[in-house]
């Protein structure tokens, strides 16, 4: 939908723009030369009705003039800077919760342009840690917001709900940050607390993760069993271990038990980044309404508390 979106957004741009451009050029020009007769012949300037009588200008053409400056600077914000998207899951918790509404820096990963989505400036990289909305690589038309756990060239295994990541090490490196080269690292975790959150009537664990570039806190059933059989299986791996290819990138939701991440479909391409999520600028709490008078969830009330910086 956010691409349809885009796409009317140029559209609308591009056509008043060009509305407004053909009028300045070829008929505005005709306009103000009946006017200047006009006005010669009356022997003094004539007022705003008068004129607009002779020469009035096409409803179409003061349309097009007056949505255009708005239209233009909307695409260009959204396009090339910032763009909002609401959390429609719970897949991020407790990091984004459903009713959050973020800001994604557009162009944190490079400049594209925003129909075809070709890269135009190649500006950075995801960091491992970034929380990052892109492309479902299954279905492009899809938005997918989830958190970088492996870059280009790292292995990740996951295995009793723990992170082990070899990172992409440069010939002669021993350490990566506070990562060994040539061995998979143990993701340090503390247990916060196990009585916050709930996934139906079974408690969850609030545990901040460690993945050394940034702390954050994830969400964990300890009595859902691994799913090892729906994992994405690379050909040359163990079902739990993935080899990060050139180029892509693997995400994870930080409600591990709850979401449909990299482990069921694989990895995402540099092209799919739409950008770094940074801010939430609003946030409502849910209830699901009566049937008959509001059907499904409806807004009750704002959580001022979670406004700000992304972590």
């Amino acid at each position: 939908m956010a691409g349809y979106f885009s796409v009317l957004l140029v559209l609308l741009t591009l056509g008043s723009g060009l509305i407004w451009l053909i009028d300045h050029l070829m008929y505005a020009p005709k306009r103000q030369e009946r006017l200047a007769i006009a006005q010669t012949s009356a022997g003094a300037p004539l007022d705003e009705e008068t004129a607009a009588l002779i020469a009035p200008e096409p409803v179409l053409t003061e349309t097009a003039k007056s949505i255009f400056p708005m239209i233009a600077a909307i695409t260009i914000f959204r396009s090339f800077i910032f763009e909002p998207f609401q959390i429609p899951s719970g897949s991020m918790m407790p990091t984004l919760l459903v009713g959050d509404f973020i800001l994604v820096q557009k162009y944190s990963y490079g400049i594209k342009d925003p129909v075809w989505r070709t890269q135009l400036v190649d500006i950075g990289d995801p960091e491992r840690g970034d929380i990052v909305v892109f492309k479902y690589p299954l279905d492009e038309s899809v938005d997918y917001i989830k958190r970088t756990i492996g870059l280009p060239g790292d292995k990740i295994v996951y295995r009793d709900k723990r992170l082990y990541i070899q990172p992409n090490c440069k010939e002669g490196e021993a350490q990566q940050g506070e990562l060994l080269c040539n061995e998979f690292n143990k993701i340090d975790f503390k247990l916060i607390n196990d009585n916050e959150f709930k996934q139906g009537p079974m408690p969850l664990a609030r545990v901040n993760e460690n993945l050394t570039t940034v702390t954050h806190d994830i969400l964990i059933n300890p009595q859902a069993p691994e799913r090892k059989g729906r994992y994405y299986q690379q050909p040359g791996t163990p079902s739990d271990e993935w080899t990060v290819p050139a180029d892509h990138y693997f995400m994870m939701g930080d409600n591990r038990d709850n979401s449909q991440d990299g482990r069921f479909w694989g990895f995402v391409p540099k092209e799919n980044l739409v950008g770094k999520a940074v801010f939430i600028w609003m946030s409502f709490e849910f209830e699901n309404g009566p049937d008959d008078i509001l059907p499904g969830w409806v807004p009750t009330g704002v959580r001022f508390e979670r406004l700000g910086n992304i972590q």
